[in-house]
């Protein structure tokens, strides 16, 4: 497995990255186990897991995740790994915090509470990345700057990132780092795929300008790409047969991954992977690593038998005129998720 430096920091990490996301509610422990091996054997050595995991978020399970991850990891080498994890901003869309009993900012106090409380669930003395789960837009960017400081001091935090952000907090939060003299965000973790390529726009230059890595979620538009929801189907087990029955706010989720456009985008990408020989998902993980602001692309699996396909995107170049195949379906449905 190839490897990607993060932004200016010293981390060397594989292209690749295990997202945690479904462990602990899709994918139960021995199922998540299953599939750490299963990726770290591959040449994974990069994880990324937040406080309030396992989606969708619910005060019931959050933290469980971690506490997973940590369990799995007891009797490793702690340096032969690289832990991502993030602390929960006030939410934003259908993402609602249940952590802190909701009372969720970017401050100093929750920074510190929820530092502590990952580093003890995850079993280890420091993560390598920290990243805000979504902006705290009306807190002041240099207090959350200078809070995340504090945990890098503290021997904590190797480098921070953020998530769900935009240009302009972005811009604004590499700024502010400049003008206070401290750690800045090495890294963005967004929504980047086929079916959302919003990114390419100013946030991607900002990446390019800066130095700064792009972690892709859902690159494989959280599953749809594979092509298991066509002409109806909604196979057991998979997040959006799940989601649509968990709630209405994750029904609505559903709704705008799941629709028309989305699945008549998917059939086209799928006859240009057809194509170029390979499968669908390796051809929509493999696009984002096409992208020379991306640092590693995270997957996510709730069965350690959809892993191949994905990983298999890192010993894949894509040509050209698959390139050129791809961007012609995005203009013609461009941004479905938009």
């Amino acid at each position: 497995m190839k490897q990607r430096r993060l932004g200016r920091t010293g981390l060397l990490v594989s292209e690749i990255c295990l997202g945690t996301m479904t462990f602990g509610s899709m994918a139960d422990e021995a199922t998540s186990r299953r599939i750490l091996d299963a990726a770290v054997d591959a040449g994974v050595d990069f994880l990324d897991v937040a406080e309030v995991y396992p989606v969708p978020p619910d005060a019931r399970w959050a933290g469980v995740s971690e506490e997973i991850v940590g369990r799995w990891l007891a009797g490793r080498p702690r340096e032969s790994l690289f832990l991502a994890t993030k602390v929960a901003g006030p939410g934003g869309g259908w993402f609602q915090t249940p952590v802190r009993h909701g009372h969720t900012a970017l401050d100093r106090h929750s920074i510190a509470r929820a530092v502590d409380a990952s580093l003890q669930r995850l079993g280890t003395d420091y993560v390598d990345l920290y990243q805000t789960h979504w902006p705290d837009p009306d807190l002041p960017i240099e207090e959350t700057l200078e809070s995340l400081a504090r945990v890098i001091e503290a021997g904590k935090v190797r480098a921070i990132g953020c998530s769900n952000e935009t240009a302009y907090g972005l811009t604004k939060s590499l700024w502010m780092a400049e003008l206070r003299g401290v750690p800045r965000h090495e890294t963005i973790q967004n929504n980047f795929s086929l079916l959302n390529r919003r990114f390419e726009d100013a946030l991607a230059e900002v990446c390019r300008r800066e130095k700064v890595s792009l972690l892709p979620y859902s690159p494989i538009g959280a599953g749809v790409l594979s092509g298991k929801y066509l002409d109806g189907a909604r196979p057991a087990n998979a997040r959006f047969t799940y989601y649509a029955e968990h709630s209405p706010r994750t029904k609505a989720m559903t709704e705008r991954f799941v629709n028309e456009k989305t699945l008549e985008a998917t059939r086209r990408f799928a006859a240009i992977a057809r194509e170029a020989g390979m499968s669908p998902v390796t051809l929509a993980v493999a696009w984002t690593l096409a992208h020379d602001f991306v640092g590693s692309t995270i997957i996510g699996a709730t069965d350690p038998a959809q892993l191949p396909d994905a990983l298999a995107a890192s010993e894949v170049t894509l040509s050209a005129d698959v390139l050129r195949a791809c961007d012609a379906v995005s203009r013609d449905i461009l941004y479905p998720l938009g």
